[in-house]
């Protein structure tokens, strides 16, 4: 099997739960504490080895470009202020991976925002990270799906216990029984089904190890929910045709960032399981809940 190198990130979405902020800045650079979203998603990528990273980008997404780049001047400002911790910080985003960029001129969907990486990713299995889904640090998650799909071929999915109210939002996953090593072979996949005809009891979440036949699938895809390219009805189309298609369970934490109240509970979260930050920010949480935290 070839060696997974490649990961590609959707960055194109307008994030309309998150305007106005969402207006002028790329969804992925609002900060959790003290880095933007996408930094910490190619940070899980390349710590899963794969430091090729192709972002597919919609119209305002300079500020992804320049905060992958170098800034001389400013790491110049910040050793002559001698502040070799913030110069580490800042030098860290271009070091983690090779970025690259590719225009999606038109939004019709996940499924193509994948397609537009077919000329960069040639014919190799890849991944897709979505950053709407933050996993902790140190999850082996995606090298998990790595491995799987090493072992197995085909592609792989990210999937997660769910309710049916949830089912809406996500694809939904019919699975076989899990094999000894606890993956689980898809049999259908549906992209988001209204509760009362919601299948399994798994939702599809943003990590994918897909192959590279993921893109003759998806150049003959209808549109579907939306009027949109959706990648989980090719990836069921392949399923149904005798692709082999997995699913790795996730239980650990995923912190959702699409929308405001999630955002703002991630970076709660994240900033208080910081040891420079979170002794203090408990201690202030803990007092303004109880003492100053207006009632009803």
């Amino acid at each position: 099997m070839q060696p997974l190198t490649k990961a590609v990130i959707p960055v194109a979405g307008y994030g309309p739960r998150l305007l106005p902020a969402t207006k002028t800045i790329p969804k992925g650079m609002l900060p959790v504490v003290d880095r933007p979203v996408l930094q910490y998603v190619v940070e899980e990528a390349a710590a899963a080895g794969l430091r090729d990273v192709l972002m597919i980008t919609g119209r305002h997404t300079q500020p992804i470009e320049d905060h992958f780049d170098r800034n001389a001047e400013l790491e110049q400002a910040l050793r002559r202020t001698g502040a070799p911790h913030l110069l580490a910080e800042l030098q860290r985003p271009e070091r983690l991976a090779t970025v690259h960029y590719l225009r999606q001129d038109t939004r019709q969907g996940l499924g193509h925002a994948v397609l537009r990486a077919e000329h960069h990713i040639g014919d190799e299995p890849f991944a897709v990270l979505l950053g709407d889904d933050l996993i902790d640090a140190g999850s082996p998650l995606l090298p998990d799906m790595i491995k799987t799909q090493q072992r197995y071929g085909g592609c792989v999915l990210a999937l997660t216990p769910a309710a049916p109210h949830e089912s809406f939002a996500h694809g939904r996953a019919t699975t076989l029984r899990a094999r000894t090593d606890g993956t689980l072979p898809i049999a259908d996949l549906v992209e988001g089904p209204r509760p009362a005809g919601a299948p399994g009891g798994y939702a599809v979440i943003g990590r994918y190890v897909l192959s590279p036949e993921v893109f003759a699938a998806l150049r003959v895809a209808p549109p579907g929910r939306d009027g949109e390219i959706q990648l989980t009805d090719a990836l069921a189309a392949m399923a149904r045709s005798g692709t082999p298609v997995h699913g790795v369970l996730h239980t650990g934490r995923r912190h959702d960032t699409a929308d405001p109240e999630n955002c703002l509970r991630t970076a709660i979260q994240f900033a208080c399981e910081r040891p420079d930050l979170g002794p203090s920010l408990r201690t202030w949480l803990d007092h303004y809940v109880r003492h100053e935290m207006p009632r009803g």
